[in-house]
C-alpha cells in the first residue's frame, strides 16, 4: 500500500485541526449558555480531546513525512561530524584562519591534495585520454576586451539585495529559496494550495527575474535574516574579481570566472594542431575565481576553486556521434523541464530514447552525458542521488541549443556538480567580431566516412599467464563478442573494484610491522620497494602503538588494505570494509597488490585463492 502523499497529510491534518476548533467553540457556548448539564459538557470536553489527539497523530505523520524534527536534527549532527572530522584531519581547512579568515577561501591540507589530484588524474584518464583531447593551460588573469567580447563583463552577475540600516548583502535567490523550505518543512498547518505555490517557486527559481523576486520578496515579507531589517529591491552584481594589468593601472583585466574563454581564444591554433578537422575537443583544468555575494555550504560556494572544463568542437550541421551507441543504454534520473514545471520529480530514462525524442537536443550532447554519468558512478556517486536537470528557458542563454546540469542530492539538498552545455557558435563569433581574427572551421566535402568502433584486441601472452589451459575457450568468446557486448564488457572492467582505488588519500597500502625488531623492519622495506616499483602508492608505518589502533587510523582516512609484517617470509593483507586477512608469501605481495588496485582481481578473488589468517584477536592482535 502505498504512503499517503504530503498533499493528502495537509489536507488530513487540516480537516482534524477544523474539527477541533470546531469542537472548541462548542465546547464555550455550553458552558457560556449555563444551561447544559454537567454531563454534556464533560462529554463535549472528551469529544474535543480527541479530536486534538487525532489532530496531532496527523501532524506527527506529516512531520515525519517531511523529513523535519528528529530526521533533520541527525542530518545535520552527521554533516558537522563529517566536517569536524575533514578540518581535524586536514583534508580542508578555512584559509588564513589565524587571522580570523575570509569567507569562501579554503585550505587543502595533504590528504586533501591527494584526493584532488587523484580525481583530477582519473578526469584526465577519463575523458582526455579516452577521447584523444587537446589539453591546454591559459592564464588566470584575462585582459577585459576577451571577457567584453565573451559576455560576462555585462552578464556575468547574480541577483543581490541589501540590507537597508546595516548594508549587509545577500543573493535574493538564496533568500526566498529559504523562505520556502522553511515553510515547507516546518509549517505543519500550511494549507496544500501554499505548499504546492512554494513547491512551484523552488522548481522555477532560477527563472525568474529581477522584478519577479522583488515582488515575491515583498509578498512574502521577506527581511534580513540577521537584523529583520527591510531589503533593497534586487540587482545584478558581477562576480568577477577586477585587476589591473602592469604599473599603469590603466589595461583593466579580471581574475578568469572559467577556463572555457582561453580555449575559444586558442581555436584556430588547436584546429590547425588538429590537421584542420572537426569534431575535436580540447581541455583545461585551472583555478577559476568568482566573487560570491554569500559564500556558504563549506566549498561548495567558495570564492576560488579549481576547474576541469572541456570544449567539443563539432560541424553544427551534424551533431552526431560515432561513439554514442556505447552510451544509448545507459538509464538515471532525468529532470527535463516539461517534469519541473508541472511540479514533478525526475524519472528514470533511457538516454537514447531521451536524444530520439528530442529531449535531449543531439547525439554529441547526449554522449558527454553518458560520459559524465559514467565518470561520476565510477567515483563512488550514488546512483540515486544523481540526477541530469535541463535548464528552464530564462536560465538558458539566448544563444544554446540546451544545456543539462549533473546534480547530486547531499544533506544540502540538490548541488549542481557538472554543467553540460550544447553553446552553439556564439563564443567563436564574438571572439571573431571582436577581434578580426576569423575563428572558423572549413568543411571538406568527400565519400569516405570512417566510424569509430569498440574491438577486442587479446592480449594472448597474459591470457595465457592468467587461464593457461582454458586460453583458448576465453580467445574464442572474446572474439565472438558483438560491439554491444564488448562495451558492456568495457564498462564493466571501468567500473570494477572499489572506487576508492581513484581518489583515496594518502594511499592505496598501509605497510605496518607487527613488533619493532629489524628483521621484520627489513622486510617491510623490501615490501615497499616492491611497491613502489610497482608503481602502487603507500606509507609505511613502523609506530610503537598497537595493530589496532593503526588499523583505525588508516581506515578513517580511506586506506582499503593493510600488508602486516609478522614474519620475514610471508605476511597478512587486511582489507579494510570486511576486515578479512590473507596470507601471503613476501614475494608475491606487489603481484597481488597491484591485482586488487587495477581491479584486475576482486577482494573475493584472491581471498578464495589465499588461505585466511585470524588473529587471536581480530584487528586487536
Amino acid at each position: 500500500m502505498a504512503a499517503p502523499s504530503e498533499g493528502a497529510l495537509r489536507r488530513s491534518l487540516a480537516e482534524r485541526q477544523a474539527a477541533a476548533d470546531a469542537q472548541a467553540e462548542a465546547v464555550r457556548a455550553l458552558k457560556a449558555g449555563g444551561g447544559a448539564s454537567k454531563a454534556d459538557v464533560d462529554a463535549a470536553v472528551e469529544a474535543l480531546k480527541a479530536l486534538k489527539v487525532e489532530a496531532g497523530a496527523a501532524a506527527r505523520r506529516l512531520q515525519q513525512a517531511l523529513g523535519a524534527g528528529a530526521g533533520g536534527a541527525a542530518r545535520e549532527e552527521l554533516r558537522q561530524a563529517v566536517v569536524n572530522t575533514l578540518e581535524r584531519k586536514l583534508f580542508y581547512i578555512p584559509s588564513f584562519k589565524i587571522y580570523r579568515g575570509v569567507a569562501g577561501l579554503y585550505d587543502y591540507g595533504p590528504p586533501g591534495c591527494r584526493v584532488k589530484a587523484n580525481v583530477l588524474s582519473f578526469w584526465r584518464q577519463h575523458f582526455v585520454l579516452e577521447e584523444n583531447m587537446l589539453e591546454v593551460d591559459c592564464p588566470c588573469v584575462t585582459p577585459e576586451v576577451v571577457l567584453k567580447a565573451s559576455g560576462h563583463v555585462e552578464k556575468f552577475t547574480d541577483l543581490m539585495v541589501k540590507d537597508e540600516k546595516t548594508g549587509t548583502c545577500y543573493r535574493a535567490d538564496h533568500l526566498l529559496k529559504d523562505f520556502c523550505k522553511e515553510k515547507l518543512e516546518k509549517d505543519l498547518a500550511l494549507p496544500k494550495e501554499k505548499a504546492d505555490e512554494f513547491k512551484r517557486i523552488l522548481a522555477i527559481l532560477d527563472d525568474f527575474s529581477a522584478e519577479e523576486l522583488g515582488a515575491k520578496i515583498k509578498e512574502y515579507g521577506i527581511v534580513a535574516p540577521d537584523t529583520k531589517n527591510p531589503l533593497s529591491d534586487p540587482y545584478p552584481f558581477n562576480l568577477m574579481f577586477q585587476t589591473s594589468i602592469g604599473p599603469t593601472g590603466l589595461s583593466v583585466g579580471y581574475m578568469r570566472p572559467e577556463t572555457a574563454q582561453g580555449i575559444f581564444v586558442n581555436f584556430k591554433d588547436l584546429y590547425y594542431y588538429n590537421g584542420q578537422k572537426l569534431p575535436f575537443a580540447a581541455a583545461q583544468i585551472g583555478q577559476a575565481f568568482r566573487n560570491e555575494i554569500s559564500p556558504r555550504q563549506g566549498l561548495l560556494r567558495v570564492r576560488e576553486f579549481t576547474l576541469a572544463e572541456i570544449e567539443h568542437f563539432v560541424d553544427p550541421e551534424d551533431k552526431s556521434h560515432p561513439k554514442f551507441v556505447d552510451v544509448a543504454d545507459l538509464e538515471f534520473l532525468m529532470f527535463p523541464r516539461e517534469l519541473q514545471l508541472s511540479g514533478e520529480s525526475a524519472k528514470l530514462m533511457k538516454l537514447g530514447e531521451a536524444v530520439s525524442k528530442g529531449t535531449v537536443n543531439n547525439e554529441t550532447l547526449g554522449y558527454f552525458i553518458g560520459r559524465v554519468y559514467l565518470f561520476l558512478t565510477c567515483l563512488g556517486i550514488d546512483k540515486g542521488r544523481l540526477r541530469f536537470r535541463q535548464h528552464l528557458p530564462n536560465e538558458m542563454a539566448h544563444y544554446a541549443a540546451d544545456c543539462w546540469d549533473a546534480e547530486i542530492e547531499c544533506s544540502y539538498g540538490w548541488i549542481e556538480c557538472v554543467g553540460i552545455a550544447d553553446r552553439s557558435a556564439y563564443d567563436l563569433k564574438a571572439h571573431t567580431e571582436k577581434s578580426g581574427v576569423p575563428l572558423v572551421a572549413h568543411e571538406k566535402f568527400s565519400k569516405p566516412r570512417e566510424v569509430e568502433k569498440l574491438v577486442i584486441v587479446p592480449s594472448k601472452k597474459d591470457l595465457g599467464l592468467a587461464f593457461k589451459g582454458n586460453q583458448k575457450m576465453v580467445l574464442e568468446a572474446l572474439e565472438a563478442m558483438s560491439e554491444k557486448e564488448a562495451f558492456e564488457m568495457k564498462a564493466e572492467l571501468e567500473t570494477k573494484g572499489e572506487t576508492n582505488f581513484k581518489v583515496c588519500t594518502l594511499g592505496k597500502y598501509v605497510v605496518i610491522t607487527k613488533k619493532m625488531n629489524q628483521e621484520f623492519d627489513a622486510a617491510a622495506k623490501v615490501i615497499a620497494k616492491a611497491l613502489t616499483t610497482a608503481g602502487i602508492s603507500h606509507i609505511i608505518d613502523t609506530t610503537a602503538i598497537s595493530i589496532g589502533r593503526r588499523y583505525a587510523r588508516t581506515d578513517e582516512i580511506g586506506v582499503p588494505f593493510a600488508v602486516t609484517v609478522d614474519s620475514a617470509t610471508n605476511v597478512t593483507i587486511r582489507e579494510r570494509d570486511s576486515k578479512e586477512q590473507i596470507r601471503v608469501d613476501i614475494n608475491e605481495v606487489a603481484s597481488v597488490v597491484k591485482q586488487l588496485t587495477e581491479g584486475q582481481s576482486t577482494w573475493a578473488d584472491v581471498s578464495a585463492k589465499y588461505p585466511a589468517h585470524v588473529g587471536p584477536q581480530g584487528d586487536q592482535e
